[in-house]
C-alpha cells in the first residue's frame, strides 16, 4: 500500500498528494474566460425584457473586485430583418475577458419533427446559445483538471465533480462518494447562511461503488470492548481527533471532550504527538472505514440475508407473460452462465405465489418437487411451514429449477383475476424474523385480504385533485411499512399494469419507508423487457447491501441536523431507520447552526451506520469530514458545490408533494433559483451594470439545472401524465445520489454515426473512451447524423432523415432508413467493425449506470419523437419554456430582487428618521 506522510496533529493541516502542487486552498478551479451575452432581436416569450439583458458575465470574484468596462454594445433594432444599430452604450465584463465578440446570426430553425405530434419550431432568438453557461464545458474542464492524477481527499484543489472520473486517495477525509457537502469552507454563522439563499446540505450514500482501482472500505475487527468512542457525544475515533497526555487520552473533534483512551488500545506518542503505531490503525488515518462490533451492537442475531419472492399468478400475471418472464429470469440468475454473480454468499430464498389465495412451497433438497400449501384465509393469515420456507439455492438447485419451470404451465389455465396484497406483508412480518428482503411481483391493484384498495380517478389539470392523489390512502400501510422497519424487513415492488392504476401512491410507501426499490413496466412486453428484468434483478440481488440499519450524523460544536430527506423512517428526531440500504441509495441532511463556529477550528461532520451486511456480519461504518471555517461570503459561493444543493432542492420538494401541488413545487424551486443568485448579486457583484447577468462559477449552471427539474417527470406540469408515473418517479428520485441525478436533470446526447477509431476503448488509466458530449437542443441534431442520448433511465439512438445508407448498413443491416425496425430493443449484432464499435460505446454508457436502459429507436420525420425531444432541455417543452428565455427571465426576477431590496431599505430608512423626529 502506498504509504503518505504522515499528518502532524497540531492545528490539522491538511494533505496534499505526493508530487502535486496544489493552488492555494480555496482557490477555484482553473475557469475559461466568462461568456458575454449581447442583445439581439428578442423572439416573442420575451418581449418585454427587450431592452433589459445587456450582457452575461461568469464571475468567481471576491466582494469589491470591480469589473472592466469594454466600451462596446449592440442595440436590438425592431425591425425583422434584425439589423443591428451603431453601439449607443457600453457593456461590462469581468476582468478575464479579453475582448467581446458580436454576435452572430443564428442559424437555421428547428427541423420539423414527425407526425402525428411534430415538434413546435424553435422560435429565433435574440441572445446566442453558445454564449451561455453550457454543463459540456464545466464537465469538460473539471475532467481535464484531474487527467492524469489522483485526487487527495485533503488536498487543497476543489473536489471533482460527481461526473468527473478520478481515482480518489483516502488521507482523512471520505471519499465524496461517501459523503458530500455544498460548500467546502463552513459559513461562520446562520446570518452568513441566510444572505447565501444557500441551504448547507450534506448528500450521504453510505455503500456507494468505488471505482475497481480505489482502495477498498478498511475493515476492522473490534474485540469485546468495540470501538473506541468518545465519552460524551459517542463519536467514533477518527484521524481528526489529537492525543494528549502521552497517549492517555484522546480529544474529540466533534465535542471537544477529553475522553479516556482505553488500556488495551494505549500507545506512546512519538514526538511530532502521533501515536507510534499509526501506520497500523486504518482509522486514524483514513476518512471511511468499518468496525466488525460485538454482540452488545446487536438488536438481533445476524444471518447472511433472506430473500422471500411473492409472484403474482392470476390470470393477468399469466397472459400478460410476466410469470413466465420472472421464472425465466431468476432460473438464470441462480443457475445461468453468470450465476456466481447472483446471490451474496450464505443468502438463502423463499418463494410464495398469490392470487386471491397465498401458496407456499417447500423447497427442502431432499424432496423429488416442491410441496405447496395453500392459505385460503387471507384475513388472518399465517406461515404454515418454517423448515424449507427458505432454502440455499445451491443445495436445493433440482426442487428450484424444476418449480421455476413448471409454474407458468401449472397457472396456464386459471380465471383467478382478484389478487391480495396486504396479506403478503403480514406473510413476510410472520415469516422472516430476522429481517431480510421481500421482493413482491404484481399486476393488478389488490383487491381481497388485507389492504383492499380502490384506484382513485385522475381529473387532468386540477391542481388540487391532484394534491390529493399524491396523498395515500388510510393508515394500514403506513402501519405495515413501521412493522417492516422494525422487524429489518426491505421491500422490493415490481409492478405491472395492464391498463389499470394500481394506486402506486398508497402501495409504494411499503417501499420507501423501508429503502427499497420500485420498478413500473406500464407497458410490459415480455420480448423485450425480460432482458430488463433480469438485469435489474441481478443487480438488486448482488450489488453491496444491508439491512436493519441505523444511520446518525454527529456534527462539531456549534452545528446540528436540522432535517433529513430520502426513503426511510425515523422514530426520533436524530436516528435514520433503514430496513435496507444499498449502494444505489442516497440521502440528503440540513444542517444548521446553533452557535456561532469559532473560525480558527475546522468544522467535523461524522456519519455513523450500524448495518447487518448481506453475508450476515454486523458492522458500524464510519464517515469522517473535516473542512475549514470561514466568515468571508465570497469564499462560501466560490467552494460551493452546486450538484450537492440541487440533490437537496429535489429532495426537499418531493418531499413535500402531497401537501403542495406540483406547480406549488416548480414556483418554490424556481423562486429558489432567484434566490441565490440574487444573493451573489447582491453581496459579491453589486458595483455591476445592472443590466449585466452576473453569475457565480459554482452556480452559473443553477438556472439550466432548475430548468431540468421543472420538466423533470416527477415534477413537469403534464395533465396526461399517470399519477401512478409521476409517484414512481418521485420515489426513485428521493432516493438518487448526486451522479444519477446529474444526468436525469441534464441527459447526456454523444454523436455516434462518426466514431473515432479509440472510442469505445479504455484508454490508459482504464476509462472507456467516448466521443464529447453535446448541448441538448434539437437545432444541433444534423440530418446526416446518429445519436446517442440517455438519462440513466433510457436510452435513445437518433437518425436524422438523411443518414447515409452506409452507416445503416453496417450498423442495422439495411441501407433503407425506413426498414429499420424500430421496436427492437437491442443492437443488431453485426460482423462490421461499426457495429462492434457502436456495441462498445453503449455498453460502456451501460456500464455507468445501475439500472437497466432499454433501446430506444427514433428515426426524423417517421416515428414518435416527442418522448426523445421531451429530454432535450435546453428546448422549450414540457410546459416550460427554452434555456435561453428562462435566463432572460431570471436575469429580469434578480433584477426586481435587487430594486425591490433597494426600496425596502429606503422606507425602513425613511421610517427610522420620521420616527426620531
Amino acid at each position: 500500500m502506498q504509504q503518505y506522510p504522515p499528518r502532524p496533529p497540531p492545528g490539522h493541516p491538511l494533505r496534499s498528494i505526493p508530487g502535486q502542487t496544489p493552488p492555494p486552498y480555496g482557490q477555484p478551479r482553473p475557469q475559461t474566460p466568462p461568456s458575454m451575452v449581447r442583445p439581439r432581436p428578442p423572439p416573442s416569450p420575451v418581449q418585454s425584457m427587450q431592452n433589459q439583458f445587456e450582457s452575461t458575465s461568469i464571475s468567481s470574484n471576491s466582494p469589491g473586485q470591480k469589473s472592466n468596462r469594454a466600451k462596446r454594445v449592440f442595440h436590438p433594432d425592431g425591425s425583422p430583418q434584425g439589423a443591428i444599430r451603431p453601439p449607443v452604450g457600453t457593456v461590462h465584463s469581468s476582468p478575464q475577458v479579453p475582448g467581446v465578440r458580436p454576435l452572430m446570426p443564428q442559424g437555421p430553425s428547428v427541423p420539423s419533427v414527425a407526425q402525428p405530434q411534430p415538434l413546435p419550431q424553435q422560435p429565433k432568438s435574440r441572445i446566442d446559445p453558445n454564449q451561455i453557461p453550457s454543463p459540456i464545458q464545466v464537465q469538460d474542464q473539471d475532467q481535464q483538471l484531474f487527467a492524469g492524477q489522483d485526487y487527495g481527499t485533503c488536498s487543497k484543489t476543489s473536489v471533482p465533480l460527481a461526473t468527473t472520473q478520478v481515482r480518489v486517495v483516502d488521507q482523512g477525509n471520505c471519499n465524496p462518494k461517501f459523503m458530500r457537502i455544498n460548500t467546502t469552507q463552513i459559513p461562520i454563522n446562520d446570518e452568513l447562511v441566510e444572505k447565501t439563499h444557500i441551504p448547507m446540505s450534506l448528500i450521504v450514500q453510505p455503500l456507494a461503488k468505488l471505482r475497481p482501482d480505489e482502495d477498498p472500505v478498511p475493515v476492522i475487527e473490534m474485540q469485546k470492548e468495540g470501538p473506541v468512542r468518545c465519552r460524551r457525544c459517542k463519536g467514533y475515533l477518527n484521524p481528526w481527533c489529537l492525543f494528549a497526555d502521552g497517549g492517555r487520552k484522546f480529544v474529540c473533534n466533534l465535542c471537544g471532550f477529553d475522553s479516556d483512551v482505553p488500556d488495551e488500545y494505549f500507545c506512546n506518542l512519538d514526538m511530532t504527538g502521533r501515536r507510534t503505531d499509526y501506520d497500523y490503525r486504518p482509522e486514524l488515518r483514513y476518512g471511511t472505514v468499518e468496525y466488525i462490533v460485538p454482540e452488545e451492537y446487536w438488536t438481533k442475531k445476524p444471518h447472511p440475508i433472506r430473500y422471500l419472492f411473492a409472484i403474482d399468478v392470476s390470470m393477468t400475471a399469466v397472459q400478460s407473460g410476466m410469470l413466465a418472464s420472472f421464472c425465466q429470469s431468476l432460473n438464470d440468475i441462480l443457475y445461468g452462465d453468470h450465476a456466481g454473480n447472483g446471490l451474496p454468499e450464505g443468502a438463502k430464498i423463499g418463494l410464495v405465489t398469490f392470487d386471491r389465495n397465498i401458496h407456499f412451497y417447500n423447497l427442502k433438497a431432499n424432496l423429488e418437487q416442491a410441496q405447496m400449501i395453500v392459505v385460503s384465509d387471507v384475513q388472518d393469515v399465517f406461515v404454515p411451514l418454517h423448515d424449507g420456507l427458505f432454502v440455499d439455492p445451491e443445495e436445493s438447485k433440482t426442487v428450484i429449477q424444476d418449480l421455476l419451470v413448471n409454474l407458468p404451465n401449472f397457472y396456464a389455465e386459471t380465471r383467478v383475476v382478484d389478487v391480495v396484497f396486504g396479506s403478503i406483508i403480514a406473510t413476510a412480518l410472520s415469516g422472516m424474523e430476522s429481517g431480510g428482503k421481500l421482493i413482491v411481483f404484481s399486476t393488478s391493484i389488490p383487491k381481497r385480504g388485507l389492504g383492499v384498495l380502490q384506484a382513485r380517478a385522475q381529473v387532468n389539470n386540477n391542481y388540487d385533485e391532484e394534491k390529493s392523489l399524491l396523498m395515500p390512502i388510510g393508515t394500514a400501510y403506513n402501519t405495515w411499512g413501521v412493522d417492516l422497519v422494525n422487524a429489518g424487513i426491505c421491500v422490493d415492488l415490481w409492478f405491472f399494469p395492464v391498463r389499470s392504476l394500481l394506486e402506486m401512491t398508497t402501495v409504494s410507501q411499503l417501499a420507501s419507508m423501508t429503502g427499497g426499490d420500485i420498478h413500473y413496466f406500464p407497458n410490459f412486453n415480455p420480448i423485450k423487457d425480460t432482458i430488463q428484468i433480469t438485469h435489474d434483478l441481478r443487480h438488486g440481488l448482488a450489488r453491496e447491501a444491508g439491512y436493519n440499519a441505523v444511520m446518525r450524523i454527529r456534527c462539531s460544536n456549534g452545528l446540528t441536523i436540522h432535517q433529513q430527506f430520502g426513503n426511510f423512517h425515523m422514530k426520533n428526531s436524530t436516528d435514520i431507520e433503514l430496513a435496507g440500504i444499498d449502494q444505489d441509495k442516497a440521502i440528503a441532511f440540513v444542517v444548521k447552526h446553533d452557535e456561532k463556529l469559532d473560525a480558527k477550528l475546522d468544522a467535523s461532520f461524522q456519519c455513523a451506520m450500524l448495518y447487518t451486511t448481506a453475508t450476515g456480519q454486523r458492522r458500524v461504518r464510519v464517515i469522517n469530514l473535516s473542512l475549514p471555517v470561514t466568515d468571508n461570503i465570497g469564499n462560501v459561493f466560490r467552494s460551493a458545490q452546486m450538484d450537492v444543493t440541487l440533490n437537496l432542492l429535489m429532495k426537499q420538494a418531493i418531499t413535500l408533494a402531497g401537501s403542495k401541488s406540483t406547480q406549488m413545487l416548480r414556483d418554490e424551486l424556481a423562486d429558489k433559483c432567484v434566490k441565490i443568485l440574487s444573493a451573489y448579486r447582491k453581496h459579491c457583484a453589486l458595483s455591476s451594470s445592472p443590466g449585466q447577468l452576473i453569475l457565480p462559477d459554482s452556480f452559473k449552471l443553477l438556472p439550466l439545472y432548475t430548468l431540468g427539474m421543472l420538466k423533470s417527470v416527477a415534477l413537469k406540469a403534464n395533465p396526461n401524465l399517470s399519477i401512478d408515473t409521476r409517484v414512481h418517479q418521485m420515489k426513485l428520485t428521493k432516493s438518487l445520489g448526486i451522479l444519477d441525478q446529474m444526468v436525469l436533470l441534464y441527459p447526456r446526447l454523444i454523436p455516434i454515426s462518426h466514431l473515432a477509431p479509440e472510442h469505445g476503448q479504455p484508454d490508459a488509466s482504464g476509462n472507456v473512451q467516448l466521443p464529447s458530449s453535446m448541448r441538448l437542443s434539437y437545432e444541433r441534431l444534423l440530418r446526416d447524423h446518429a445519436y446517442l442520448l440517455e438519462n440513466g433511465q433510457d436510452l435513445y439512438i437518433w437518425l436524422g432523415r438523411d443518414i447515409s445508407s452506409d452507416y445503416l448498413q453496417a450498423v442495422f443491416g439495411t441501407d433503407d432508413l425506413q426498414h429499420v425496425d424500430p421496436r427492437q430493443y437491442i443492437m443488431p449484432t453485426l460482423d462490421t467493425a461499426l457495429s462492434r464499435q457502436t456495441r462498445d460505446v453503449i455498453g460502456a454508457i451501460q456500464a455507468q449506470r445501475a439500472w437497466k436502459m432499454p433501446v430506444h429507436i427514433v428515426r426524423q420525420q417517421l416515428d414518435m419523437e416527442l418522448e426523445f425531444a421531451n429530454l432535450l432541455t435546453e428546448d422549450k417543452n414540457n410546459e416550460q419554456m427554452s434555456y435561453v428565455d428562462y435566463l432572460c427571465v431570471v436575469h429580469r426576477q434578480i433584477q426586481n430582487e435587487i430594486t425591490q431590496e433597494k426600496q425596502d431599505n429606503i422606507m425602513a430608512s425613511a421610517s427610522y428618521w420620521t420616527h426620531r423626529f
